[in-house]
């Protein structure tokens, strides 16, 4: 199987990620645990594998994509709030496919404003508009529950086998019977994560 990314272990000041590999049609669940901790450690990584900072230890073979959570301003969602068809329109690839399949949810349309959706379906937005445009990604669960972030890891999962990778920033361990790949992070001595724990990378 082709090799996308390839880590040999990032040991920083608070933690070590140990080795892993992962090929084209797989998907790695990286635990980070949950706390105030989690936001930090994720963006540090994130920066890692999709290429954005230099990491000696890790050797990308095919650009990766972070699935971002959709913002908008207070005022623009009040005065001039988003539809679903126009953050396609600003954000998507509009040829591809498979943006047919967020249409599949009878409640979300064209004309859908972003405002009343629901957080399960804001994050499929952004998986979808990520997925029109690369099959290499790079997302979290954040926000979602149990169900629904089992959800949204089998879609990424079946997607992902038609010739795609995915790393998934985990914070609880509710996957951990459903992945193939599952790795935890080692936090060092004296950073374990605590409540107002800060450390430095």
């Amino acid at each position: 199987m082709k090799i996308i990314l390839e880590n040999k272990g990032i040991k920083t000041d608070a933690f070590y990620i140990p080795p892993f590999v992962l090929h084209e049609g797989e998907i790695v669940v990286l635990f980070l645990c949950n706390g105030q901790h989690f936001y930090d450690t994720e963006m540090y990584l994130k920066d890692i594998f999709c290429g954005n900072i230099k990491h000696e230890k890790v050797t990308l073979y095919k650009k990766m994509t972070f699935v971002d959570f959709f913002k908008e301003s207070n005022f623009r969602d009040i005065f001039f709030p988003s539809t679903v068809n126009r953050y396609l329109d600003k954000h998507a690839d509009l040829s591809n496919p498979f943006l047919v399949k967020l249409f599949n949810d009878k409640y979300v349309t064209r004309k859908t404003r972003i405002n009343k959706l629901g957080g399960t379906q804001r994050k499929l937005l952004n998986l979808y508009v990520t997925f029109s445009k690369t099959k290499d990604i790079v997302f979290d669960v954040v926000g979602l529950g149990p169900q629904d972030a089992l959800l949204t890891f089998k879609l990424v999962e079946e997607t992902v086998k038609n010739g795609g990778s995915a790393i998934l920033f985990d914070g609880f361990n509710d996957l951990k019977e459903h992945a193939l790949k599952y790795i935890e992070i080692e936090w060092n001595e004296g950073y374990a994560p605590q409540p107002k724990t800060e450390f430095k990378f």
